[in-house]
């Protein structure tokens, strides 16, 4: 893998009210220009760390690749201040991607950009098939997973502008932590880490330090993924695509206090 860009970089600023100059530390974000086959998909701005992860975890969730078995290689190239993933996937997922191909322009704050049509968005998820163990999920062991993930937001520490996506067992052990400046970002690297190691398919939830989109929603419905716990509330969007879905929803997940909404 080429050698990537920092993904904190130092700044000058003054700090008031004492006006004293001191360097800080600041997000770096990115153009990561996503590749496939050698035809450009998408270009995101991200944090520029855990690519490859990030690029394995946008084609599951954004259903471009059925599996990981469709991906055969996965590369990254950087060049200044942007970055470059390309992914040799199946013929098959390829030229499903050409006949449906949009152009995209990701943004930190947008999971939809450049779609060109209404029916692109594809908003009616197929019901997951169900989870027992999810039915026995609680308040307390949603937020004590929650609780455990600042900790291990290592770079938001040091910049104070990164989401995160993290990985919790039934148990609400947390076991994985990824970090993005954008939430969709955050969680398509949760989603590749996950996938690279064989274990999206285990029981377990994702918690995120944000509210719950349409999107996040959307991507964990694709994968599977049983419940998905933010820190701030979702859209009645989100909450409609979940229901539909049979994803369990949670949000203002702030001790001692949880909401479910679905």
């Amino acid at each position: 893998m080429a050698e990537l860009p920092p993904p904190l970089l130092p700044h000058t600023v003054r700090r008031f009210p004492a006006d004293i100059a001191e360097t800080d530390q600041i997000a770096a974000e990115v153009p990561v220009a996503l590749v496939f086959n050698g035809i450009s998909h998408a270009v995101m701005m991200a944090t520029p760390q855990d690519l490859e992860a990030f690029a394995l975890g946008f084609a599951l969730s954004e259903g471009i690749l059925d599996s990981v078995a469709d991906c055969y290689g996965i590369e990254v190239q950087s060049s200044g201040d942007a970055c470059e993933v390309q992914l040799d996937v199946s013929s098959r997922c390829f030229q499903r991607l050409k006949e449906r191909r949009r152009s995209l322009a990701g943004r930190t704050g947008c999971g939809v950009c450049g779609i060109d049509s209404l029916s692109a968005l594809d908003l009616e998820p197929t019901p997951m098939p169900p989870q027992a163990w999810a039915a026995q999920l609680q308040a307390t062991t949603v937020l004590q997973a929650l609780q455990a993930m600042p900790p291990l937001q290592v770079l938001n520490a040091a910049c104070g502008s990164l989401h995160a996506a993290g990985w919790a067992t039934p148990e609400g052990v947390l076991t994985d932590v990824l970090e993005d400046v954008g939430r969709h970002n955050a969680l398509d690297k949760l989603l590749g880490q996950l996938a690279q190691a064989g274990r999206l398919g285990e029981p377990g939830f994702v918690v995120m330090s944000s509210r719950a989109s349409y999107e996040l929603v959307r991507k964990c419905a694709r994968l599977n993924v049983a419940a998905l716990a933010t820190i701030s509330a979702p859209t009645a969007l989100a909450i409609r695509i979940a229901n539909t879905a049979g994803l369990q929803l949670w949000g203002l997940c702030r001790d001692p206090r949880a909401v479910r909404y679905t």
